[in-house]
């Protein structure tokens, strides 16, 4: 099993839910850790989190669905953490309506977000890790990735496309020692999930968690190099 001590990893959308959960995994394990979102306070209070357990954690502010501040603030990460190994990418927005009933402005936010986002981020990372040979990659979907539902069109649209964009970066990079991984969760106990009444807070018997979560990306990263987890759905056993 590979030593993560001193490894250094992005996580998008790590202030809260499946991202901060992560997080802290990573920390327990000795990975210096640099989380990004949009909530100063909760992004701040998540770091101090992370430092308590001994690692180095610092936190950018900024919209993964905006190209410009995706680049400067990818540039500053790097530059504070003095490298990048490991990237999360989990920042990512829901929400229900019909086809017909959620407007385009919602519509074209949770592409521009969920898919955009992950490229932009990826894009800015991506030559770090190829210039080091080597490196890991992680992609979050969902199981919305993989089979459609009705009056969440725009998510399992988002989802879908991730998977594509993910499956076939990893068969570009493979051949640069860097392994790219798909997550297809399916529902996970969250802000996220809390927020939109999928799932319901304290539910802990009945509904993954994100320590679950967290678990299955720290096995991934433990691995040999030449062994790859090309991608994994993680499900409850309660049905």
């Amino acid at each position: 099993m590979s030593n993560l001590k001193h490894k250094k990893a992005i996580i998008t959308g790590g202030g809260r839910g499946l991202g901060k959960a992560t997080a802290i995994a990573f920390a327990k394990e000795g990975i210096d850790v640099a989380i990004t979102g949009r909530n100063e306070t909760v992004l701040k209070a998540t770091a101090a989190e992370l430092e308590a357990l001994g690692v180095k954690a610092i936190y950018s502010v900024f919209d993964v669905g905006h190209y410009e501040q995706v680049k400067s603030s990818i540039k500053d990460i790097i530059d504070t953490l003095g490298g990048v190994d490991i990237l999360v990418n989990n920042a990512g927005i829901a929400a229900i309506g019909s086809f017909n009933d959620m407007p385009v402005e919602q519509w074209s936010e949770m592409i521009q977000t969920n898919v955009m986002g992950m490229y932009y981020v990826t894009k800015e990372v991506l030559p770090h890790l190829i210039d080091q040979n080597g490196g890991d990659i992680f992609n979050v979907s969902s199981t919305a990735g993989l089979n459609g539902n009705p009056n969440i069109s725009a998510y399992c649209a988002s989802k879908f496309a991730v998977i594509g964009m993910s499956e076939s970066l990893m068969k570009e990079v493979r051949k640069n020692n860097i392994r790219v991984i798909t997550l297809t969760p399916s529902t996970i106990e969250s802000d996220m999930t809390i927020e939109l009444g999928i799932a319901k807070e304290g539910s802990h018997e009945n509904v993954l968690q994100p320590e679950d979560f967290a678990e299955l990306i720290v096995s991934g990263l433990k691995l040999p190099r030449r062994a790859m987890m090309k991608s994994a759905a993680l499900w409850s056993t309660n049905p």
